[in-house]
């Protein structure tokens, strides 16, 4: 059996992280390596490698999770002068850790092009 990536640890609480919302599919913490005011990570309970990993019977999840985001943008007061929704996907893409995750990122004027 594979290790366990950081992320499922958080879930199965090995690791102490700053959660900011839990529920029965997903989780959100703060990122321990902030890249901006508000850099929240929110991940599905669910073990899904990447973007890459999705199938069809995952759609209520994904739905679920954006919906989770729009409702932490609204609680931490970015809604209404924005925000960033980042999901890195592979090595060239960025993704260092092999379970699904979205960065929530606001609070300051984010520029573009990224990275």
């Amino acid at each position: 059996m594979p290790d366990k990536t950081i992320f499922k640890r958080i879930i199965d609480g090995e690791i102490p992280a700053d959660v900011v919302y839990d529920d029965e599919l997903c989780l959100a913490f703060r990122d321990i390596n902030p890249q901006a005011p508000t850099h929240i990570l929110v991940i599905p309970k669910k073990e899904i490698a990447s973007v890459n990993g999705l199938t069809d019977a995952d759609q209520a999840l994904v739905g679920h999770l954006y919906l989770v985001i729009v409702r932490l943008a609204k609680d931490y007061d970015l809604a209404a002068t924005g925000y960033r929704v980042v999901v890195n996907t592979g090595t060239h893409g960025g993704q260092t850790v092999d379970h699904l995750h979205f960065h929530l990122l606001g609070g300051r004027s984010l520029q573009w092009p990224p990275g």
